[in-house]
């Protein structure tokens, strides 16, 4: 009987030490520009439909892990990219630096919301637009009309009243650039930036900072986007969301595989979970368009016609003149940007 038992408590270790080895975790580096009070939410998500699969994020502002990853080019540390605008993951399907994949369900996807090639380097989340966050309460103090265009903006009653964000390191800057461009043109879109910045207080380095400062009544008018500002409303801050007349400049949030990882399998259920219904589910508690246009709802706070103010976006355009824009709107307005963290 002693034997047994002690026959019986080794099969059981070995079994219970097998069962250990076929759930053991593998950890993926992910790389994101998503916000932080988005990332549990999917996180939690997607572990519970792979809880042999653990997540570790590396999080910054657009610019800053676009710039991380094409620094690691030749040496990638991330296995997947969930959450980047779309324009610079097609800047790094360029550079050869993502592995194609189509994943499950791709038939659903919006043909706007991904890579056009057949098997996709890239697939869209959702989009965000370009919105001001108008402090209600700082306006009326300072005596402010509220704007309802971007040619506003340039009103000599604005001068040192806006905050935006440095295309260089947020997406939500590059968008609003590229949109101008394209809307007014090169010369009058420079032109323009041109009399906008006589108004503006600071350039930040984060696309959610200008409308939280506009929040906080640093600033009466931040540059922002869409969730960031529909989400300050609906916490009760006293904004109010305004989007400008001649057109919405807008990004798509997209996920992809980095060429060379090393948990390929594991990249890709990350890839299929993106895409799926069920990650749509929870990307419409941010965002009004997603790429899965039947998931989407209206948002309270958030034109019921969002999609429709939203400009004809040349992806192809902003990530192959990205450079050559930066480099020039640096040459002009770096000057007012805050200090870049260290």
């Amino acid at each position: 009987m002693y034997r047994f038992s002690r026959y019986c408590l080794l099969t059981l270790a070995l079994s219970a030490a097998a069962t250990g080895a076929a759930v053991a975790q593998t950890t993926l580096t992910v790389y994101t520009a998503l916000e932080a009070d988005q990332i549990k939410a999917y996180q939690a998500a997607f572990e519970r439909e792979h809880p042999d699969i653990k997540i570790q994020w590396v999080r910054d502002s657009t610019g800053i892990i676009t710039a991380k990853l094409l620094a690691e080019k030749n040496n990638p540390k991330a296995d997947v990219i969930w959450g980047l605008a779309g324009t610079s993951l097609g800047l790094m399907d360029k550079e050869g630096m993502l592995e194609p994949y189509a994943p499950k369900g791709l038939d659903q996807i919006a043909p706007h919301m991904r890579d056009a090639k057949t098997v996709p380097a890239w697939v869209g989340m959702d989009a965000f637009a370009a919105a001001l966050c108008f402090n209600t309460i700082e306006a009326k103090k300072q005596n402010l009309p509220a704007p309802t265009s971007w040619q506003d903006l340039t009103k000599p009653v604005y001068a040192g009243k806006i905050v935006m964000p440095n295309p260089a390191s947020s997406g939500t800057g590059f968008l609003d650039v590229s949109a101008w461009l394209q809307m007014f043109g090169e010369e009058k879109g420079w032109a323009y930036m041109d009399a906008l910045h006589k108004n503006i207080g600071s350039y930040t380095h984060s696309g959610s900072k200008p409308c939280n400062l506009a929040a906080a009544g640093e600033f009466p008018i931040g540059v922002s986007f869409d969730y960031r500002a529909a989400k300050l409303k609906a916490d009760g801050a006293p904004i109010e969301p305004i989007f400008p007349s001649e057109g919405l400049g807008w990004e798509v949030e997209a996920t992809a595989i980095v060429r060379g990882t090393k948990h390929a399998d594991a990249a890709r259920k990350v890839a299929d979970f993106s895409a799926s219904r069920a990650a749509n589910e929870l990307y419409k508690a941010n965002f009004a368009v997603l790429a899965i246009p039947s998931v989407a709802t209206s948002n309270p706070h958030l034109p019921a016609d969002l999609a429709a103010r939203m400009i004809k976006n040349d992806f192809v355009w902003a990530a192959t003149e990205r450079d050559r824009i930066l480099a020039e709107w640096s040459r002009r307005y770096d000057g007012k940007s805050e200090p870049r963290k260290k």
